[in-house]
């Protein structure tokens, strides 16, 4: 199945929302500071994911361990469209890339973009692509000290959501409406396999 390769999401004229979903200790520190904190490791990758049910269904809605908290993170457009000028594909795609070029752009970076399939409610693949970008480095220290907007806990709401929807009582109209966040530059579009 060709999946639609654009970016969904919840955003602002400011902001667009990315989700991670983390244990207790890093997800009430980041709340508490509105970046994250020592809890946080700095030398993993970290990843944001625009599409909530996509990280749902990752997370299997808050309930996996070290992933019962989920975090609403609102990314200035400005630093989230610096990411994407600097992010590379995890796997080489034969259009975007020519010869050697793919290892020499993945090594040298430290912004990641995966591509899968995105989720309805009950975790089933729908016919879009989920985009991940992945953090690491000084990109991601970067992001942390100048990137974050503002950081919500909603994993009140995840609870309630998945409790409703377990009993087949969810409306669905209470979750993120997410739309396609406009990417024009042509650049950015075929390095990404945007399609």
């Amino acid at each position: 199945m060709e999946y639609v390769k654009e970016i969904f999401a919840r955003y602002d004229r400011q902001c667009i929302r990315v989700y991670q979903a983390h244990r207790n200790t890093i997800a009430k520190e980041a709340v508490a500071l509105q970046t994250f904190g020592e809890s946080f490791n700095m030398n993993r990758m970290t990843w944001i994911k625009p599409s909530f049910l996509w990280l749902m269904y990752r997370s299997n809605w808050g309930t996996k361990k070290n992933q019962e908290y989920i975090l609403a993170v609102d990314v200035y457009q400005s630093k989230f469209d610096e990411l994407l000028q600097k992010a590379v594909l995890t796997s080489p795609d034969s259009a975007s890339y020519i010869g050697t070029q793919w290892e020499k752009a993945f090594e040298k970076t430290e912004v990641y973009c995966q591509w899968d399939p995105d989720r309805n409610v009950n975790g089933n693949a729908v016919n879009r692509a989920a985009i991940q970008i992945g953090l690491k480095g000084d990109t991601l220290r970067d992001f942390l000290k100048v990137g974050i907007c503002r950081i919500e806990d909603l994993t009140p709401l995840v609870r309630k959501w998945n409790e409703q929807r377990k009993k087949g009582k969810l409306n669905i109209k209470e979750l993120p409406v997410e739309k396609i966040y406009s990417v024009k530059d042509r650049g950015i579009r075929n390095r990404l396999n945007m399609k």
